[in-house]
């Protein structure tokens, strides 16, 4: 295949703007999904992705069209899952950047933008959802031009579309095709021993060099690589070797996504498609990692290609298994999901409570919830998990080091010179009739004021530095509420500094709970305490005995709420008679439940740990 009639592309946009939408109308046009078998969100493969209406995983899909192969990759549009873009972008020349018209520009617009414009990829901006009532056309445009220009970047023409309906679609495609350079072709060296024609001293080919951007495990083909064909051809006979990993496999399967696993004998330089490698060990195979042809010692000289920057866990949560037996089960499941999520961070864990776990770390607290859902749905086990927490740096006085990833590893505070949290720079994209509520609850923060940008006549971009444990947990649904939905936000990483933090500890009915425990500030742990317990109060399921929910700092309690116990009317069967019945049936309940208050153990399970982390 000529690589002049191939386009690589994918949709960004921010989360909920239509691209699985506009994915499906380019299905359609294109005829790569029979009508019979189309359904909404097509790409969007798993059971999740559907339920919430987002897009987790990327999602790679090969359409013919006007004699023009056209690979595109949907993303997701959720800054926990920016680097499932970045690493897509990599992949292509160019890309559709979506905007909602009655959203207009937001953070994750701006993210992907940039990041799109500095790897040099063709942008073609779209207006969506032209079709509803509320779309502010023209302003959608006006801030889109804006925002482009703040690049240094001028579009041509922005596309106005309705993925809903299909309007300007066709046209948006066909802009994909005239505007989107084809792959470059590869300078063709004597580099490689063999040669066009077979024979020595010929002209040679240029070596394969395929670069993994994503993988998956199938308990048949084994690891599964997506690649991008950057140089050179792989047949399906052909034994592929790892750079990075200095390994050969016997592959399994070569072939390309129509959008499930289509086999194919051979792909070639500019297609982008998988390569089933037959290894079980997941570990062996990275992303980023480069494929070549196994041959002699001097081709395996072949260089590996650029790879990815590698992600930097931001919130940290100890899992382990509620059975003690499922260790390996666990271990082996997040293997497994590391395969298809290259930031996902992990190691062994252990604690004298809960036994043998791992110790995770992930770029937010939706891809916390939704790596232990997904653990929960396709591995059938059930996790505890610790409190979700920041990295903190604590210099101890005998002039030892460590970083503390949950509050339950924090030291004796006795015996700490200094503590480091980690800050971040925030970015709040808003309307400007938005920004005094935005700004009152940024003033609620422990962070510092850095500027104000004006990003055309409607839009405003604030910047703040804060400490990133300020942010992960209930702060974007607060923006939300607090700018109608129309304010956005990223952030990136920005260092430490030194910061007057404690461990605060949580009991239940006088027993510390280990995955309750948090690092607060100092100044503020009567107020986070009193919150907490107060939260706990309200979400905890009710016991068959009262339970005393108490905060301590130190070994001193500084909040306490009591939650009633489950009623149950065990005088409900007896009428008339003398009183005295029904009040020695009340007083052996009382006895009862006290006695089970002296010895019973409160558990709490996932869903309601979810809803205390997401809100406190």
């Amino acid at each position: 295949m000529s690589t002049e009639n191939i386009r690589n592309f994918c949709i960004i946009a921010h989360v909920d703007h239509g691209k699985s939408t506009l994915a499906d109308r380019f299905l359609e046009l294109t005829g790569t999904v029979e009508k019979r078998k189309m359904r909404e969100q097509y790409l969007d493969m798993m059971d999740l992705e559907r339920e919430r209406g987002i897009t987790i995983k990327m999602q790679p899909v090969r359409m013919k069209y006007k004699d023009y192969t056209l690979n595109l990759i949907d993303t997701p549009g959720h800054v926990d899952f920016s680097y499932e873009v970045s690493r897509a972008l990599a992949a292509v020349e160019g890309a559709i950047l979506l905007v909602d018209a009655t959203k207009g520009i937001e953070a994750q617009t701006l993210a992907h933008a940039k990041i799109a414009i500095e790897q040099g990829l063709t942008i073609i901006p779209a207006v969506n959802k032209i079709d509803l009532a509320q779309a502010r056309i023209t302003e959608t445009e006006r801030g889109i031009e804006d925002l482009l220009l703040s690049f240094d970047y001028a579009a041509e023409k922005i596309f106005r579309i309705s993925g809903k309906t299909g309007e300007g679609v066709s046209e948006l495609l066909n802009a994909v095709i005239e505007k989107i350079p084809c792959p470059e072709l590869p300078i063709i060296t004597n580099y490689s021993p063999r040669s066009r024609e077979g024979g020595a001293g010929q002209l040679s080919i240029t070596p394969l060099r395929a670069l993994i951007f994503d993988s998956i495990f199938d308990s048949y083909k084994g690891v599964v690589a997506y690649v991008r064909i950057k140089e050179g051809r792989v047949s399906k006979n052909d034994t592929i070797f790892f750079i990075a990993g200095g390994i050969e496999s016997e592959m399994k399967e070569l072939g390309y996504f129509s959008p499930e696993f289509t086999a194919a004998s051979s792909l070639e330089e500019g297609e982008i498609g998988y390569i089933a490698t037959g290894m079980k060990e997941a570990e062996k195979v990275k992303i980023g990692d480069t494929i070549t042809i196994a041959a002699s010692g001097e081709q395996r000289a072949v260089s590996r290609l650029p790879g990815y920057k590698e992600p930097q866990p931001l919130v940290f949560a100890s899992v382990f298994p509620t059975e003690g037996d499922e260790f390996d089960s666990l271990k082996d499941a997040i293997s497994e999901l590391k395969l298809n999520d290259a930031s996902l961070y992990f190691e062994p864990d252990y604690s004298e409570v809960l036994g043998r776990g791992m110790k995770c770390g992930f770029l937010g607290m939706l891809h916390m919830e939704i790596t232990l859902e997904r653990l929960r749905r396709e591995f059938h086990i059930e996790t505890v998990v610790t409190s979700p927490s920041v990295v903190y740096e604590v210099k101890m006085k005998n002039g030892e080091e460590m970083r503390v990833y949950t509050p339950s590893k924090f030291p004796d505070v006795s015996k700490i010179e200094k503590i480091f949290e980690p800050y971040a720079i925030l970015e709040i994209l808003t309307p400007s009739s938005y920004l005094s509520p935005v700004m009152s609850i940024l003033k609620d923060l422990r962070g510092e004021y850095r500027e104000t940008e004006n990003l055309g006549q409607e839009h405003l971009r604030v910047r703040y530095l804060v400490p990133l444990a300020e942010i992960i947990t209930d702060f974007h649904d607060t923006l939300k509420s607090v700018s109608s939905g129309f304010a956005s936000l990223s952030y990136e990483f920005a260092g430490t500094r030194e910061a007057d933090v404690v461990k605060m500890d949580i009991l239940l009915a006088g027993e510390k709970i280990e995955t309750l425990a948090r690092i607060v500030p100092r100044d503020s742990a009567y107020e986070a305490g009193k919150r907490i317990v107060g939260k706990l109060k309200e979400i905890m399921p009710p016991e068959q005995f009262a339970v005393a929910i108490q905060a301590a700092v130190g070994g001193k309690i500084i909040a306490r709420e009591t939650k009633s116990a489950m009623r149950k009317d065990v005088t409900g069967y007896l009428y008339g008679g003398d009183y005295t019945r029904k009040r020695k049936l009340l007083e052996k309940q009382k006895k009862g439940k006290k006695r089970l208050g002296e010895h019973a153990h409160v558990r709490l399970d996932n869903e309601t740990l979810m809803k205390l982390f997401k809100s406190s």
